[in-house]
């Protein structure tokens, strides 16, 4: 009765989200018509779409709670647990098990859409009423598309009889940890995206764009920046030690696309708080919306279409792709006409000169439009033409080339626009208040290009331009009294810092990393860097649903290092029968050590990857920065909101 259960709960909410568009579009509707503004009725029907939403997102949440339940108590008579768990699965995969799968993760999807509607009906006092009952109608737009798509498409609770006597099991490469963190933070920040959406498509329907509706919409898009940051490093460093390539990103188009969300809220966050503080950038702010939901839709679409053959892809059934694309169609295509209609009614807002830190925000989110338009050509290009029979493959050479001279122009800008004032700025001013990060960005290419030999100009530049937005990034704290400094300030310093870590990190594991394939027999060493490996010996060991053949490595750095030990693996799952390799890493405080195991050969020999990786932990390092800069500046600005509405309450 639970797989029932869980059917009916997704049934309710579906009908609660067609009963909150109804009463949200009459509401509005009806308070558009000064005759009827007032009238009880559209009070009525204003009121009843809070609690609405609220039912809605609790359903949607025990409908997800019941599928988990499904596959912790391994029932195999519904079809999505027997095709991807086993009863012999440790709990910690059954539970992250019911979203790794095409069906589960939607019902995810939208449950987090449902909970997210929630809060908005519950916690957002700062919108005009009409504005925020098309908030919750356009949500409610958005839910019913993706209930139907799951009711109709992909039923996570369809029975199978006869019940099998146990499972398929779960994808070997998703039985990690990361399966319970990497899904999840990024749905949410996709989740928050579409909050934005519909934030803007309320705007737009009740001509209602202003501070007002940007104050309001900020948090949502902050929030959901922060998840995808989360959610893009957790994941790059996922396939960097599950996949045993050696590598922590590989422009695969399901990682695009959930970079191409991430560049489209990050420009989104700049331009709504141009207009959330100076009343900027209002028909900018309206399309980056639209523009960032329409690249999560894209995201979407790719992995659960079966057009990319991808480790992080869902499904393989065209059909679905097909719902999905006319999803796509109508939600992309109704906002865009709807901005058609209203950018004409949209004022223009406060003016600006270039040379301003708005000036500069403009930049910065015109080469972030630039690089998404990139990483957006390089993945649909090769799926257009394979569609015209022509078959082409776009990898990192493209995207390095076309993408990375934007990117560090981009990290120029960067450095400098929180050091100009607001408005209008003196050039000569500006350039005073620059002066030291330019100097540090000179010092460290003299001082790099002198000591490397050979290093190529990109990773040159990346490095150089890394200490000098570290330098730029700090300077906004500079002669502060640090105690009163906003916390929002020290959320901006912070991502920005981070961004420089990522960029030194991406700078040297390109430029320093060494690497070796060798065919080893036991007691034989090899070097790599700085290090001596030694293979000792290898065994098999049994784990809880897998068995393997595991290498003892010995390794020691330089002559006089002490000697520590790695066991890298070849792991054989039976269910379903797959070979993976389990890199082994060992981590210092300059870089990491990467050993993979792979295949013995006719004369005894074992044959293994060995990496050394200056650096590269500051890829991640600078991730969790700028996560955890968004995090300071979210509550930074609801710290503020609620003095100020504390405030204005006791004035009133």
């Amino acid at each position: 009765m639970i797989a029932e259960a869980g059917l009916a709960a997704l049934w309710f909410a579906a009908a609660l989200a067609a009963l909150q568009l109804l009463l949200a579009a009459l509401g509005v509707w009806r308070s558009a018509k000064p005759a009827l503004a007032e009238a009880s009725m559209t009070e009525d029907l204003m009121r009843a779409v809070r609690p609405v939403a609220v039912v809605q997102g609790v359903l949607a949440l025990v409908a997800m709670l019941l599928l988990v339940q499904l596959f912790v108590r391994s029932d195999m008579s519904v079809l999505l647990v027997a095709e991807n768990s086993h009863s012999a699965k440790p709990l910690m995969y059954k539970i992250a098990g019911a979203w790794g799968n095409h069906e589960g993760s939607m019902l995810l999807w939208v449950t987090i859409l449902g909970v997210a509607g929630a809060a908005v009906a519950l916690l957002e006092r700062g919108l005009a009423r009409p504005t925020l009952i098309a908030t919750l109608g356009a949500q409610a737009a958005i839910a019913l598309g993706f209930y139907a798509f799951l009711l109709f498409s992909s039923n996570p609770f369809a029975r199978i009889d006869p019940a099998p006597a146990d499972g398929n099991g779960l994808n070997p490469l998703l039985q990690d940890p990361g399966l319970a963190f990497h899904p999840p933070t990024l749905y949410i920040g996709y989740v928050g995206i579409s909050i934005a959406f519909s934030f803007a498509v309320g705007a737009m329907i009740t001509r209602d764009v202003g501070p007002a509706f940007a104050r309001a919409m900020r948090p949502w898009v902050l929030g959901a920046w922060i998840f995808l940051t989360l959610g893009i490093t957790a994941g790059s460093y996922w396939a960097y030690y599950e996949l045993g390539w050696g590598g922590w990103w590989f422009w695969d188009p399901v990682e695009n696309a959930s970079l191409m969300p991430w560049l489209a809220a990050t420009a989104l966050l700049h331009s709504v708080t141009v207009l959330a503080t100076r009343d900027g950038l209002r028909a900018w702010t309206l399309m980056l919306a639209v523009v960032a939901f329409s690249m999560s839709m894209i995201g979407t679409f790719l992995v659960r279409s079966g057009i990319l053959t991808s480790v992080h892809a869902f499904a393989v059934d065209p059909t679905r792709g097909s719902f999905i694309l006319a999803l796509l169609a109508i939600y992309i295509g109704g906002a865009l006409l709807l901005f058609a209609l209203r950018v004409g009614t949209v004022r223009a807002g406060t003016t600006f000169d270039f040379v301003s830190r708005e000036g500069a925000l403009v930049a910065n989110n015109l080469l972030l439009t630039v690089i998404l338009g990139v990483v957006l050509i390089g993945t649909l290009y090769p799926i257009v033409a394979a569609g015209f029979g022509t078959q082409l493959s776009v990898g990192p050479p493209f995207f390095d080339k076309a993408a990375g001279p934007v990117a560090l122009v981009l990290i120029a800008v960067m450095a400098v626009g929180p050091l100009l004032r607001w408005r209008r700025d003196s050039a000569q001013a500006a350039i005073a208040r620059v002066t030291i990060p330019i100097a540090v960005t000179g010092v460290v290419l003299i001082l790099v290009a002198a000591t490397t030999g050979g290093i190529a100009l990109l990773p040159l530049l990346g490095l150089a331009l890394a200490a000098g937005l570290a330098a730029a990034s700090v300077a906004p704290l500079w002669k502060r009294n640090l105690r009163r400094t906003p916390l929002f300030t020290y959320g901006m310093v912070i991502a920005h810092l981070g961004i420089a870590v990522s960029l030194a990190g991406m700078a040297c594991d390109t430029a320093f990393t060494q690497a070796t394939l060798v065919a080893a027999r036991v007691g034989e060493p090899q070097r790599v860097g700085p290090y001596t490996v030694t293979l000792d010996g290898v065994k098999p060991v049994i784990g809880p649903n897998w068995s393997a053949i595991e290498a003892r490595l010995s390794a020691r750095r330089g002559t006089d290092g002490g000697v520590f030990y790695l066991r890298p693996q070849s792991r054989f799952f039976s269910n379903p029968v797959t070979v993976t390799s389990e890199s082994a890493i060992a981590t210092r405080w300059d870089g990491q050590l990467y050993t993979v195991l792979g295949e013995p050969d006719a004369q005894g020999r074992w044959q293994m990857r060995l990496w050394w990786k200056p650096f590269v932990t500051l890829i991640w390092l600078g991730g969790a920065l700028v996560a955890l800069g968004g995090a300071l500046s979210l509550v930074g600005r609801l710290t503020r909101g609620r003095r100020e509405r504390v405030r204005g309450e006791a004035y009133a």
